[in-house]
């Protein structure tokens, strides 16, 4: 750990804060139906898109409306986007004449993209035209992130609104939020990444002649990147154009570029929370949801970085020290132009966010480097989380952790002036439990079938690590994963594509039938026994709920794999 790595930690941290405070706001007005400086050129484009599909704008939905129309929607789009995998050799934008997507993997990449997961079993560069990658799989960057902030605005409006049967229109928010919100942030931001160096072009790949003689040419790949690697951070998708991902020279470039893609990353989640604070009356209380969310970032920032900096303890009469011109500790899988400070900042923010790019190698951290990235997933992907998803996932932890105050004092429990009673509480641990029950479930059947051990890596725990890891990334609707796992397998692609589905849609269920229910209440005004929700004191109990219910339930799992890997390591053997 250098001076110089916690200087760019504090000047990534600097920025966010800077930014977050004007785009939340700035949120708050495009879902509530202010205006904004964008009015005069989206507004008609706006009314054009409801005429043209026949949407009622000024016509709400209930909850039950409302998850059915999102349902329906992404449905439909995964079904196209499956449609436009398999018969893309036809399709325009393919200079390669790459061949029709495989179904397995098609039904894969499908769900992935839908889900906002970006869980990619193939070679991008290899596997998808052009056509697909921004028809079928940059389409997708927009409305699934877009579908998560709406989903997130719904059930703040739930909270907000007293004795309503609606939560808002669907369509209208869905709308609004990519016009307003995601397209202009990417028209802006995607020039500058082409300014640093990530490619934008619609060529065939090059064939060029090496200095080997006899060789054959290197084809280097290239295509759309910079348009798609905005979406690809601002959106949480981290769905990479080329198989390395952001370790791509082509999709990230510089130390410069890196820095606004862990920007983007975390910009709009973090700006949901001054949207809470806004749209609730309340802006202590999204500063207090903010600082739970920093804690658990900067906590796991400061292990990740403190183990990838430690030098490997089966490495003797190497010089591992960091120095001016050596950085010191495992650069393995890591980008020299990154370093180990800006290789385990990224892997903190992507897994903190359902992002999902990376930037370095995450199967080759340390055990406890690499434990990091797993945890801050089974946490719920709530420390700052997906655009949207990652706010609605930390107001369920909330409730759960305003009926535990209330249950303290012995009375019922209050949250911004609702009453929590049985119902809200069910539908919360419903939510709460899918995801560990989805993960164990699936990962316990895979460690005992043949098929998904032959795709092992590796054995013992780190192999267990690289099957755990691949079903808490795609519950979470991550997508990165401990590379050493081959998942583009007929288990693999069926499994992973159905905890995708179920991580996504089968918790958003139940957390729009807590918005529609907390709507439909009377506000009571704060009492002597209210508990508020804008303390230091709220954080630490929120923060204490998630550590309890997230990172405990895991504990025994995280006890056979890192942990167990860590310890084995310092007595002398490798896996």
């Amino acid at each position: 750990m250098t001076a110089n790595g916690w200087l760019q930690f504090v000047a990534f941290f600097a920025v966010l804060l800077l930014l977050m405070r004007p785009l939340g706001l700035y949120i708050a007005r495009v879902v509530e139906g202010e205006s904004t400086f964008l009015d005069p050129v989206l507004r008609p484009v706006e009314r054009l898109l409801y005429r043209a599909c026949g949407i009622h704008a000024d016509q709400e939905m209930s909850w039950q409306q409302y998850t059915i129309a999102m349902l329906i929607f992404s449905l439909v789009s995964l079904l196209l986007t499956y449609i436009i995998e398999r018969v893309q050799s036809v399709l325009p934008w393919n200079p390669q004449h790459l061949a029709g997507v495989a179904p397995a993997t098609a039904f894969n990449t499908a769900a992935s993209f839908t889900t906002n997961t970006n869980w990619q079993v193939y070679t991008p560069e290899t596997t998808m035209s052009y056509f697909s990658q921004m028809v079928g799989l940059a389409y997708h960057n927009f409305l699934s992130a877009a579908i998560g902030i709406a989903v997130a605005i719904a059930l703040v409006r739930g909270i907000v609104r007293k004795q309503s049967p609606t939560i808002g229109n669907f369509w209208v928010d869905t709308t609004r939020i990519v016009l307003w919100i995601l397209l202009p942030i990417c028209l802006v931001v995607a020039p500058v990444l082409i300014g640093q160096g990530v490619i934008q072009n619609l060529k065939p790949y090059t064939s060029v002649a090496t200095l080997q003689h006899g060789q054959p040419p290197q084809v280097i790949a290239q295509g759309p990147v910079a348009s798609q690697e905005v979406i690809k951070e601002l959106g949480t998708n981290g769905g990479g154009f080329f198989n390395a991902n952001s370790a791509h020279p082509f999709e990230n470039p510089t130390p410069f570029s890196n820095f606004i893609e862990i920007e983007l990353i975390f910009l709009i989640p973090a700006a949901l929370t001054i949207t809470l604070g806004k749209m609730t009356g309340s802006s202590g209380h999204g500063w207090a949801v903010f600082a739970a969310m920093a804690i658990l970032f900067v906590a796991g920032y400061t292990v990740c970085y403190w183990a990838e900096s430690q030098p490997h303890p089966l490495l003797h009469g190497v010089d591992q020290k960091a120095t001016l011109i050596n950085p010191g500790g495992n650069m393995e899988g890591k980008e020299v132009r990154f370093g180990i400070s800006q290789s385990a900042l990224f892997a903190t923010i992507t897994t903190d966010t359902s992002c999902g790019a990376v930037n370095a190698s995450h199967d080759s951290f340390t055990p406890l480097g690499g434990m990091v990235p797993l945890v801050n997933i089974m946490l719920g992907e709530v420390v700052f989380g997906g655009v949207g998803s990652g706010l609605y996932g930390m107001l369920v932890f909330v409730v759960l952790s305003v009926f535990i105050a209330g249950l303290m004092v012995g009375r019922t429990p209050e949250y911004l002036g609702k009453k929590i009673e049985s119902y809200d509480i069910k539908m919360a641990m419903l939510y709460v439990l899918i995801f560990p029950f989805l993960i164990l479930v699936l990962g316990a059947v895979s460690v005992l079938h043949p098929a998904a051990l032959a795709s092992l890596g590796n054995n013992g725990p780190h192999g267990l690590s690289e099957i755990l890891y691949a079903y808490v990334s795609t519950a979470g609707n991550n997508g990165s994963a401990f590379g050493g796992l081959t998942t583009n397998t007929n288990w693999y692609n069926l499994t992973l594509a159905l905890n995708m589905l179920a991580g996504r849609f089968l918790m958003m269920v139940p957390m729009l039938a807590l918005a529609g229910n907390l709507a439909q209440k009377k506000s009571v005004p704060p009492s002597s026994g209210t508990f508020p929700v804008n303390t230091t004191l709220f954080t630490v109990l929120l923060v204490g709920v998630i550590l309890i219910v997230g990172a405990l339930t895991f504990f025994p799992a995280l006890s056979l794999g890192p942990i167990l890997e860590h310890l084995l390591l310092h007595a002398g053997k490798t896996f």
